[in-house]
């Protein structure tokens, strides 16, 4: 049974979040997995109290006596607090006792530990957060999506070759079309680091890169290449592309709201805001560790963490980790 260490204490309004997301994700998904709740035992058990339907018997409670707070430095945090939470169950994978973990603290914290603790495979740098875009066409995965500010070309095609991985192994794509992001289609567009990348990627095997692309193919697909699975970025661009694309909802909201209130019940609209929700891909990988760590933004609703459990188990169920460690080790002969 696959294990899975969920960060009890890490989030916004921890551990109450977690519980229900952990009720969810054992109501409605396959029986493949167990659970451990990594943090203060009787915070926890005094929220699992409130729900009697739980069953106990896939759950794990692990000591971890300290939290890494939003306000911590990261790799500060990981060294003077052994006993938190985020590092108590980052540890368990690092062991061997667990094959997972998730976590909606500290984003930095979680980069930082996983770096540490279970460390890189071998031609990964840098780790990358990949965050799945909700477009009309299905997903796209952008890279990075904020743990790397400023990346080298080679960094770049590492996030190409990560997220083409993960495309075909979790979501199904079998041939994911690869895009960097760029302020124009043209090959010599961009500044230096992104032509280099370009030709790089254009060299690179086992990838399917089609070019550059520009941020209004992002949503609707590019009007030559189609659907673009894969979008390429350094951090700066990929966070700043992911915090417009957060308002574009309750942009839409204030829109609706200033018209007839009725119109936020119609099926139509219903189904839209639906289609907008985050949530519905749980938490952003962190790609290129020896292992599977799942970030959640502080503020996940429980269907993100219950959405964020199917991942972990989908990524260890299709042995996500050895792929991406074959595809490194063929990339390296």
């Amino acid at each position: 049974m696959i294990r899975v260490a969920l960060d009890a204490m890490g989030g916004d309004h921890a551990p109450r979040v977690e519980i229900e997301g952990l009720r969810l994700a054992l109501r409605d998904l396959p029986a493949t997995f167990r659970v451990q709740l990594v943090g203060k035992p009787d915070v926890i058990e005094a929220e699992l109290g409130l729900y009697p339907d739980i069953d106990r018997a896939r759950v794990d409670i692990v000591p971890a006596s300290d939290v890494v707070g939003m306000g911590d430095k990261p790799l500060a945090a990981i060294r003077r607090k052994p006993n938190s939470s985020l590092v108590v169950g980052l540890t368990l994978q690092a062991k061997g006792e667990s094959d997972a973990f998730i976590s909606a603290g500290n984003t930095g914290a979680i980069l930082a530990g996983s770096t540490v603790l279970l460390g890189l495979h071998n031609g990964v740098e840098r780790a990358s957060v990949a965050t799945a875009f909700p477009t009309a066409l299905g997903p796209v995965l952008v890279l990075d999506g904020g743990a790397n500010v400023d990346c080298s070309p080679r960094e770049l095609v590492c996030f190409a070759r990560l997220g083409s991985v993960y495309m075909r192994d979790v979501m199904g794509v079998a041939s994911p079309a690869v895009g960097l992001l760029n302020v124009g289609e043209e090959d010599e567009k961009g500044g230096a680091v992104v032509r280099e990348a370009f030709g790089a990627l254009k060299e690179t095997n086992g990838i399917r890169f089609v070019g550059n692309i520009e941020g209004r193919d992002m949503l609707a697909g590019h009007a030559k290449l189609g659907h673009i699975d894969v979008a390429v970025c350094d951090g700066f661009v990929g966070n700043i592309l992911l915090k417009f694309y957060e308002s574009v909802g309750r942009m839409l909201q204030l829109l609706l709201g200033k018209g007839d209130p009725a119109l936020f019940r119609h099926p139509d609209v219903v189904r839209a805001f639906e289609f907008l929700d985050y949530s519905q891909y749980g938490g952003a990988p962190l790609l290129g560790v020896k292992g599977i760590s799942i970030i959640c933004h502080g503020a996940s609703p429980s269907n993100a963490i219950k959405h964020a459990i199917r991942v972990a188990v989908q990524s260890v169920d299709v042995q996500l980790d050895q792929h991406i460690q074959a595809e490194f080790a063929q990339g390296a002969a």
